[in-house]
């Protein structure tokens, strides 16, 4: 694990963004999205991971699906 210059968080995590599905940048559930956000990445390389993941073992659809029940949607944002 690669921390940052203090010692402290990891390298790219962002927590000041809790885990949630996001309500802005979704195609189904916004499952992928709510992770990007969390995470501090592109949220197509979440997409493809869950898209190389589902093809190649079908575990990716699973853990889509558990997540799409377990996290909550998160405030839609007022224009």
């Amino acid at each position: 694990m690669v921390r940052g210059p203090s010692g402290g968080d990891p390298v790219g995590m962002n927590s000041t963004s809790p885990l949630s599905r996001s309500s802005s940048d979704r195609y189904i559930g916004g499952v992928c999205g709510g992770l990007a956000a969390h995470f501090g990445i592109d949220p197509a390389l979440v997409r493809v991971g869950f898209a190389v993941s589902i093809l190649f073992s079908g575990a990716g659809l699973l853990a889509y699906l558990i997540l799409l029940a377990i996290v909550p949607a998160d405030e839609p944002v007022a224009a």
